[in-house]
């Protein structure tokens, strides 16, 4: 292994950065962020060497002739060749651009735009303080200072910007005011249950059909499931008549 590469040896196991990428992506990116740094990626090593250490340490007690370890070895096996034999079922199925513009001819509906829009607000907690800024938005504050300077919500530190969203995603007194207003306008006070909310919209989009072309990841990742799908329940099927199943 290239010197620039190790990064620690335990009893002349080699531990390298790779090590290190790997041991930070099976822990997943959110704890992972915690590590991102010269101390944290020293943490990280420490923690490879403490395993190394464990791992030769468990050896030498012969803990790998444990009664105990070995049924879980067995039922690790047993998992593991099951997810194996789903694997090998579904390997090396994958769709052809026909199939998947005739799925999207079928389901075309499924993949219609809903109406939408971006709306940006600030929120308080009573419908006084609501007003008063109200107040002071009519005279020339701009409401993404206004959102930084008295909001809430942590949407403040980006002017209160919310993004955008379709129905059914926010609070029913939110939606039905924002869906209800024109771009540009910004709205009285609307009380929800996490306080009052000063919404000013920014853009509206009507309902629309979507084109093949705009979707294509999605119907390609909804037809390769399907057909992975019913290769998996044919294998099941042939496997039924081939095995007993008694089913209480």
């Amino acid at each position: 292994m290239s010197e620039n590469n190790l990064v620690a040896k335990v009893n002349g196991k080699e531990i390298s950065k790779d090590d290190v990428v790997k041991f930070l992506n099976d822990i997943g990116p959110q704890m992972a962020m915690q590590f991102q740094s010269p101390e944290g990626i020293k943490t990280v090593i420490r923690e490879l060497v403490n395993q190394e250490l464990l791992y030769l340490d468990a050896i030498e007690s012969n803990l790998d002739e444990d009664k105990e370890f070995k049924e879980v070895l067995e039922q690790t096996k047993i998992n593991l060749l099951k997810d194996y034999a789903v694997n090998k079922i579904i390997a090396g199925i994958s769709t052809t651009e026909e199939e998947l513009k005739e799925y999207f001819e079928e389901n075309k509906e499924n993949y219609n735009k809903p109406e939408s829009v971006k709306a940006s607000h600030i929120l308080v907690d009573n419908e006084e303080k609501a007003n008063d800024i109200l107040a002071e938005l009519e005279e020339g504050l701009s409401f993404e200072d206004a959102a930084k300077k008295y909001s809430t919500c942590p949407s403040k530190d980006v002017g209160g910007a919310l993004g955008e969203f379709t129905k059914g995603q926010m609070v029913r007194e939110f939606e039905d005011a924002a869906f209800s207003m024109e771009v540009g306008t910004i709205s009285k006070p609307v009380k929800t249950q996490f306080g009052y909310h000063i919404i000013k919209l920014t853009e509206k989009n009507e309902a629309s059909e979507s084109s093949f072309e705009e979707v294509k990841d999605q119907v390609y990742s909804q037809v390769l499931r399907l057909k992975q799908q019913s290769a998996y329940l044919a294998k099941i099927d042939e496997l039924k008549n081939k095995y007993e199943v008694e089913m209480y």
